[in-house]
């Protein structure tokens, strides 16, 4: 491993939170248990609690119709000032800061609701609130911040100051061991002075208050320099901080993002969040809980298309029949039903976790972040292909000639940013992977690093004691009923499929990493069909757990509710297949993929690029 690859691993290995202090359902999938207990009584909002969000969302409707037309925010390039003021005036900007700080102190599963409801009417608003609070200064002062630093910014930030996030830099994206902006202490140890560049900053143009990650006086740590990177509240007025450009994108068109210049930026001390070197645990952790609004809007969106979906499959008439009983439509329309029930039964899950704080919940917000971006922007794209040219067509278009105008096309534009924000896909996919193996990983660590040859000869023995008996009973059938009141025997069987199929999972992650050792963290295809096999398991079992809560309403169509949650299982199912044969891929494959790969960077066929192209 070269020294730069070996520098971000350990920096991103240091920042992880280490303990599990609480269980975590995904992590035990990963070990071949499937915990049933843990998730089969879905949880229910309390009546008070639901009253509460309730009577929120109906003054929202209000001030969002009023005060905001989505499609004008999308083709002007911003949300009205009187809007913001608005929502401010509403309590929007306070909904997870506790009451005695003036916020609304909303439960996560309240807050996720109005973020869902405000992404259903225009998403470009929806990125602001979320990102002002779930990843701006609220939520990283909740866990790290002194009581100085909540008295002084938590009223502020309820009475309208903008907040945001600042991590990503102009050549730093998920590597942050590359971080040049420099926080240096003072001589007299009272400021830090802060230069360098931030990109991509959500909200960062308008911001008052920002959190910036920056690079501080590196420590020793057993032996070897380590880099550390801290986290600092900076509010905007101060001297030297400067919005060098405002990015324009293909979607989210009233988003307020930008380049951000900090030159000789002077903050005092008190205002480092948590200690030196405690950045990047700040970052990870609040985008543990953060990240849960990325799959609450992507459920929107899924529920939103659906609907039109439904509406135009019954109205269109082709061939005598409505095109959603033609074979290849209704395969859509069932599949998008299946996995927006999904992830809205997976992030609904998440969300009452975060609440309950009962379970670790870093690998089930990934997941729920991974999967719901994933799925919303197939469903997105599968409504599109329904609706055809009107699909494609902008709604402002299709109203001016009288038809209904369904804006498919900018749920589409502004649905494809979810892949990306806050973890692109194949980040979240690593960060599971490397979370999956976290038991594994403990146990051959002594191996790894500069021990002592009795820590080896102890770890040597605590290895096999180990894994004598707990492989084998990762092939061990187990015969076991799980309870659940309501389901078919149907969905009962998918329960007895992902017991099994947990078993499949821990064994067979296990003798990859038997087989490449370190190396397996850069065999990417591989790691990423296990983890789209853990994730299958968990939204089969979120949907399981949540049809069972949902057969009790009278009201649902009891037959019609155990075939949906029974076709998710099957599709789910039929991808767990695909993926365990993909992991088998042949050397001959990745070595030719890897020698086509190679050609094409060194532009062995930019023939084929230039060929009767405008350049």
């Amino acid at each position: 491993m070269s020294d730069n690859k070996q520098k971000s691993m350990d920096l991103a290995e240091e920042s992880r939170e280490k303990e599990w202090k609480h269980p975590s359902f995904v992590a035990e999938l990963f070990k071949g248990n499937f915990k049933w207990r843990l998730v089969k009584d879905f949880p229910e909002q309390s009546e008070e609690d639901k009253k509460i969000g309730d009577e929120f969302i109906k003054e929202l409707k209000v001030c969002l119709e009023e005060n905001i037309d989505p499609e004008l925010v999308d083709k002007d390039g911003e949300i009205p000032d009187k809007a913001i003021k608005e929502l401010v005036k509403l309590g929007c900007f306070g909904l997870k800061i506790p009451v005695k700080y003036g916020g609304k102190g909303f439960s996560n599963m309240n807050y996720t609701r109005i973020i869902s409801y405000v992404s259903s009417y225009c998403n470009s608003t929806a990125v602001l609130l979320s990102a002002h609070q779930s990843i701006g200064v609220p939520q990283p002062l909740k866990y790290f911040g002194t009581e100085q630093q909540k008295d002084k910014y938590y009223p502020k930030i309820v009475n309208g100051a903008l907040s945001a996030f600042a991590l990503t830099e102009p050549d730093v994206g998920s590597d942050p061991a590359k971080m040049t902006t420099t926080a240096k202490l003072t001589d007299d140890g009272e400021h830090y002075i802060i230069d360098g560049e931030k990109l991509w900053c959500t909200n960062g143009p308008d911001a008052d208050i920002l959190l910036v990650m920056a690079v501080t006086q590196p420590k020793i740590i057993a032996g070897k320099e380590r880099q550390q990177i801290s986290a600092f509240i900076v509010e905007s007025d101060t001297p030297g901080f400067s919005v060098l450009h405002r990015c324009k994108f293909m979607g989210l068109g009233g988003i307020s993002n930008g380049l951000l210049k900090f030159d000789n930026v002077k903050v005092p001390k008190e205002n480092l969040v948590g200690k030196e070197g405690d950045g990047l645990k700040i970052a990870f952790t609040t985008l543990n809980a953060g990240r849960l609004a990325i799959p609450v809007c992507s459920a929107a969106s899924g529920k939103l298309c659906l609907s039109h979906s439904r509406i135009w499959a019954n109205e269109r008439v082709q061939w005598g029949n409505p095109v959603g009983f033609h074979q290849s439509v209704s395969k859509k329309i069932a599949e998008m039903a299946a996995n927006t029930f999904g992830v809205e039964s997976m992030s609904r899950l998440s969300v009452f976790m975060a609440d309950i704080e009962k379970t670790d919940i870093r690998l089930e917000a990934a997941m729920a972040k991974y999967f719901g971006s994933e799925r919303a922007c197939s469903i997105v794209d599968e409504a599109m292909q329904i609706r055809g040219g009107r699909g494609y067509e902008k709604s402002e278009s299709l109203r001016n000639r009288g038809e209904t105008d369904y804006p498919i096309e900018r749920y589409y534009r502004d649905i494809r940013i979810n892949k990306i924000i806050e973890g692109t896909s194949e980040i979240m996919q690593l960060f599971i992977a490397r979370e999956a193996v976290d038991m594994h990983f403990k146990m051959v660590t002594p191996f790894l690093t500069k021990s002592s040859a009795s820590t080896k000869i102890k770890a040597a023995f605590k290895l096999l004691g180990f894994y004598s008996w707990w492989l084998p009973k990762q092939y061990i059938p187990r015969l076991r009923s799980f309870s659940t009141k309501r389901l078919n025997s149907s969905n009962k069987r998918h329960l007895r499929y992902i017991s099994r199929t947990s078993r499949r999972l821990a064994r067979r992650l296990f003798l990859s990493m038997a087989r490449f050792g370190p190396k397996l963290q850069d065999e990417q295809l591989i790691l990423g069909n296990y983890v789209d096999v853990g994730v299958n398991l968990f939204v089969m079992s979120s949907v399981l757990s949540y049809t069972d809560l949902l057969l009790k309403n009278n009201g649902v169509d009891k037959k019609a509710m155990q075939n949906l949650s029974d076709f998710y299982c099957k599709l789910a199912r039929k991808e767990i297949k695909d993926n365990f044969r993909n992991i088998g891929y042949s050397n001959g494959y990745k070595k030719l993929m890897k020698r086509v790969n190679k050609s094409t960077l060194k532009g062995d066929y930019i023939w084929l690029e230039n060929e009767n192209v405008y350049r």
